[in-house]
């Protein structure tokens, strides 16, 4: 996937820029080198927590997070009374 590549080109040259070799990134992650270079290949199958781990070492964890708040944008705003449901309706098919 073009999108994966993509991130993991990008944590590359974070750790890169924040002076990190990839051993002393995963050491700080406590995770494998192995899924360290996984992570920066933008391979799939790696765990949310691994990815998660690799951007708190390089202070990209709340961008993530706000990236991703729907509240954040003009669309959440105005649906964010449907977060309230418990479920969301169901579309005929």
């Amino acid at each position: 996937m073009e999108e994966l590549e993509q991130l993991g080109e990008h944590v590359r040259q974070w750790r890169i820029l924040l002076g990190l070799s990839q051993e002393l990134a995963a050491e700080r992650a406590d995770i494998s080198l192995p899924t360290w270079r996984r992570i920066e290949r933008g391979e799939p199958g790696v765990k949310m927590a691994s990815f998660m781990s690799a951007a708190s070492v390089l202070g990209l964890a709340p961008r993530l997070i706000g990236a991703t708040d729907p509240l954040e944008t003009d669309l959440g705003k105005l649906r964010a009374p449907l977060l309230g449901r418990q479920r969301a309706r169901r579309r005929d098919a």
